[in-house]
């Protein structure tokens, strides 16, 4: 794998780390391309239950690296929306479609694009003092990378707003009253803390996780009856599940469930 993404796998969990600290790990070509190759690759790898992302050094990632696209641009790479639609867009996809639950591991500034992957993983552990930017507005752009997507369902409209057109920090605190971020925790015991919500990820019920991210997916757009029909058809999956039938005869027999290693479903 590339340098500029790191990867490392213990005990099940994949952590992934965006190396590129002396820029404050913003995103170029190349890191958007091996994030999304790393994150497909997890997704196929039976021994992987749990990602972690995170960033070397003292951010998780600025953002898109302006003079990258500085450099492109004078090279002849105009469109920022084809750039879009090449690098952003198939690594924000290849975390959403992960069938293993990601954590984002902030354990420093999250801004722009490098915001966006945050918000794309299943649930943000973040390092006290780390600051969330929406930082398009302070370049003349709009929100990228599934910003618009994932800031409006996750705080709706009018939060979504202020965020987007100030462009003013959110601290990590106040993130985590939001919702955005599930804990904050003190710099030093970040990575033990992702890495232990991520083992008990990767000890439990894999082929459920991948049915419950699918179906919160697909909720976002389905009414109350479409959805209650979705939980119907998934629950017909998922109690045929080795998972379930497992977890099932533990209840029963009074015991710790001993899931099995499957790598997840594709419904």
């Amino acid at each position: 794998m590339s340098e500029v993404v790191l990867s490392s796998l213990d005990a099940g969990v994949l952590t992934l780390t965006l190396n590129r600290p002396e820029a404050l790990n913003a995103l170029n070509k190349e890191m958007t391309r091996a994030l999304r190759d790393a994150m497909e690759a997890a997704a196929r790898d039976r021994e992987v239950g749990a990602v972690i992302i995170t960033g070397a050094g003292r951010a998780f990632c600025a953002g898109a690296d302006l003079k990258d696209v500085a450099a492109r641009r004078e090279a002849g790479e105009r469109d920022l929306g084809d750039d879009l639609r090449t690098n952003y867009t198939p690594m924000i996809r290849a975390i959403r479609a992960c069938p293993k639950p990601v954590i984002a591991a902030l354990n420093g500034t999250a801004a722009g694009a490098g915001l966006s992957v945050a918000l794309a993983c299943d649930l943000r552990i973040a390092a006290a003092g780390t600051a969330l930017i929406v930082v398009f507005v302070r370049v003349g752009l709009v929100p990228d990378a599934g910003s618009l997507f994932f800031l409006t369902r996750m705080l709706g409209l009018s939060k979504a707003t202020e965020l987007a057109m100030s462009g003013d920090p959110l601290t990590v605190e106040d993130a985590h009253k939001l919702g955005l971020v599930a804990a904050v925790i003190p710099p030093e015991q970040l990575m033990t803390a992702a890495m232990e919500r991520a083992r008990r990820f990767n000890d439990g019920p894999r082929q459920t996780y991948a049915l419950i991210k699918h179906a919160l997916e697909r909720a976002l757009d389905l009414d109350l009856e479409q959805t209650m029909e979705l939980e119907s058809q998934l629950q017909s999956v998922a109690a045929e599940t080795a998972d379930a039938k497992e977890a099932i005869q533990a209840f029963l027999e009074k015991r710790r469930p001993q899931f099995g290693r499957a790598s997840g479903l594709t419904p």
